[in-house]
């Protein structure tokens, strides 16, 4: 199964500065949908950048199609809070930290 990572950045300038409150449910909804999808084994990796710029996915999906569609799902992309871009991507290396 292919690798795939997605990057989503706020719409919004002052997003970190200060969230509104329906940012901040959607956000809720954003990470428990990562949450079951890590569950699942979807997702390998997710969380956002401590210099406030940008979050990070890295998920398994069947195909392309079937990567866009979770990316399109992910309730902060959905609605409207992040952007999203996606690309294929190869795990050369990883680590079984935990």
């Amino acid at each position: 199964m292919p690798d795939y990572i997605y990057l989503i950045h706020p719409y919004r300038h002052e997003f970190f500065a200060s969230p509104t409150e329906l940012e901040d449910t959607v956000m809720g909804a954003h990470f428990e949908y990562l949450k079951k999808a890590v569950a699942q084994g979807m997702v390998l990796l997710a969380g956002p950048c401590l210099d406030e710029t940008f979050g990070v996915v890295i998920l398994h999906a069947e195909n392309e199609a079937a990567a866009q569609q979770f990316m399109l799902n992910d309730p902060s992309v959905k609605n409207n809070v992040m952007m999203a871009e996606l690309h294929p991507m190869r795990i050369s290396l990883m680590s079984h930290r935990a």
